[in-house]
């Protein structure tokens, strides 16, 4: 018993004694003159971590403008505060800005200083949400990896404003005031390395055109969408997850094989106006579609294989892969038919 406690005394001792050292070689690390220097660059009115001295954070302040940012900053935080214009003057040591976060406050595109962002050559991360843009800014860094401007009042994207953005992989406009109008064939053009675009919460009535072909993941919940055209995914071949929630979708606006795509691992189609299952592909693992008009499931109409080949090639065929149905919020009544257990043996959870 003696020696248990010996041991669990002697193990605390050491983890207390490796954390004090990891610890106070973050402080011993930065040596006085490097402190000062710290100290004396660091805004009035913001907060320089000695353990993070690549960081800035002026967030939460009630900041009317930007304060001059030093030269040693990659991270910078500015949300949540008044600012209403962004001008070059704050930046002119800040050469080595990785990351902004703007969101939540009052910056309109009148009060963007020409050129101010597209000089900031290393920025990877620029977050705009939540201000009083309406449209997207320009020109940005060709730089760029992220760009959100989500819950803004955006109804207009310039010519040519993504067109040298290679490095962009996620694109958030979300929550704006875009029309089909907006989206013209060569909006996107340039994004050849886009992975995500989210253009939910708009105004489309159609699916927009010409998405960049890289695509994985691409969100156009609550708008008003009526029609996929035929052959609209052949152009965008490795989306994987697409969210259609909340539109205007009917039987009659879905091709006979629109959604019959084997890159589709991910399909949500809930709140819209189906009366029945549209063709899906073997390939597809979680399938969303609550709240529609459906009144029956017939699980041989819907199977993407024939049942009867399954049985002959088991888990060794191209069985379904389908994992999640979601179904609850339409007509059916319980319980599940059996042919849909039959045709997707990997079902874990069905919700009716």
């Amino acid at each position: 018993m003696i020696l248990k406690v010996y041991t669990s005394l002697l193990l605390l001792f050491l983890i207390n004694f490796v954390w004090t050292r990891t610890v106070r070689q973050v402080y011993d690390d930065l040596d006085p003159d490097h402190w000062s220097r710290y100290t004396s660059e660091c805004p009035q009115e913001c907060f320089c971590p000695p353990s993070f001295p690549n960081a800035l954070y002026c967030d939460n302040k009630g900041l009317k403008e930007i304060p001059p940012i030093p030269a040693r900053i990659w991270y910078l935080y500015l949300q949540n505060n008044q600012i209403e214009t962004l001008s070059e003057k704050p930046f002119v040591n800040a050469t080595h800005l990785r990351w902004i976060n703007l969101n939540k406050n009052k910056i309109t595109n009148s009060g963007i200083e020409s050129g101010v962002l597209s000089k900031l050559k290393r920025l990877l991360y620029l977050f705009l949400e939540e201000n009083e843009l309406e449209e997207v800014p320009a020109p940005l860094p060709v730089s760029l990896e992220q760009l959100r401007l989500a819950r803004n009042k955006i109804s207009k994207i310039p010519e040519g404003v993504f067109s040298h953005l290679e490095n962009l992989t996620m694109l958030d406009l979300h929550q704006n005031n875009l029309l089909d109008s907006a989206l013209q064939s060569d909006t996107f053009q340039g994004l050849n390395n886009l992975m995500q675009l989210n253009i939910a919460k708009n105004s489309l009535k159609k699916m927009p055109l010409s998405i960049p072909a890289n695509t994985l993941q691409l969100f156009l919940d609550n708008n008003s969408i009526e029609v996929i055209p035929e052959n609209y995914f052949s152009a965008i071949p490795k989306v994987t997850f697409l969210r259609l929630n909340y539109n205007k979708l009917s039987d009659d606006g879905i091709p006979p094989n629109g959604f019959n795509v084997s890159s589709i691992l991910d399909l949500q189609l809930s709140h819209n106006q189906l009366t029945k299952i549209p063709p899906i592909n073997a390939h597809l693992e979680h399938l969303h579609l609550d709240h529609n008009k459906i009144k029956s499931v017939n699980g041989t109409q819907i199977c993407p294989v024939s049942i009867a080949l399954e049985e002959d090639y088991g888990y060794y065929g191209n069985i379904p892969r389908l994992r999640y149905l979601r179904l609850d919020g339409n007509e059916i009544q319980p319980p599940i038919p059996l042919d849909i257990m039959i045709c997707f043996r990997l079902l874990q959870a069905v919700v009716i």
